[in-house]
């Protein structure tokens, strides 16, 4: 991978950059993602943070090779600290876990104003950020999930607007775990992932079965069991 070349889970998020945007890639690495997107014409300025000196560096170095500097901004900093106010409209954060991602838009809150689009690529636990988007007023507004070199990669993109309007009430905690647009499509990726997660918890549960039972491995096992026929029942629903 490198900035012409960027792999199928970054070109699918820099897919999602409207057209002269100006952009904060969270979590830059070698600023590949903002790299390309200044080379395709996508945007027309980029800050690239990041809180480590080995990647700040690297990320740096590429800019400078490209002579990027007029309209790549590399800032070492912890998340959203490296923006200021006002300063862009579209925020990546791509590669980390849910949980964490969340962290840092919590973190940085104070430094949005609303306007801008959030493509968010979590590695794991994507249901975490679809929380921090309904309790801070941000709309889900697409999906995305794929497989790349064995992974799979969901990319939440979200706007400032009605947080639960991709939700039904009816089948909620299957949206927010699932993804209300990725349950809807079902395609070949998101099958493949959950029928892993469905063997990882039939397993857990037949070791829960295997012992001694106390409150908690019979609250654990209650999830579970909850989370199974929840994906279960997605699964084996005809793709409408």
């Amino acid at each position: 991978m490198n900035e012409l070349a960027l792999s199928d889970r970054l070109r699918a998020v820099a897919l999602e950059i409207p057209i002269g945007s100006k952009i904060a890639d969270i979590g830059s690495d070698h600023a590949y993602l903002p790299c390309f997107a200044a080379l395709q014409g996508l945007i027309s300025y980029a800050v690239a943070g990041e809180v480590n000196e080995g990647p700040f560096q690297s990320a740096k170095n590429q800019v400078e090779k490209l002579n990027l500097n007029d309209r790549i901004k590399v800032r070492k900093g912890n998340g959203l600290e490296v923006i200021e106010k006002d300063e862009i409209n579209v925020i990546t954060i791509a590669g980390m876990g849910g949980p964490l991602i969340s962290e840092i838009l919590e973190a940085g809150k104070d430094k949005l104003n609303g306007k801008e689009r959030l493509i968010l690529q979590p590695n794991i636990g994507a249901k975490s950020i679809r929380l921090w988007l309904i309790e801070n007023g941000w709309e889900l507004i697409k999906e995305h999930i794929l497989e790349e070199d064995q992974k799979i990669y969901e990319i939440l993109v979200a706007e400032k607007g009605n947080p639960h309007a991709p939700y039904s009430n009816e089948e909620r905690e299957a949206d927010l775990l699932l993804g209300p647009f990725l349950k809807k499509e079902k395609n070949e990726a998101f099958q493949k992932k959950w029928k892993h997660e469905l063997l990882k918890w039939k397993k857990i549960i037949r070791q829960i079965d295997q012992k001694a039972q106390n409150e908690d491995t019979v609250e654990k096992r209650k999830d579970l069991m909850n989370k199974i026929q929840m994906v279960e029942e997605v699964l084996n629903d005809e793709i409408s």
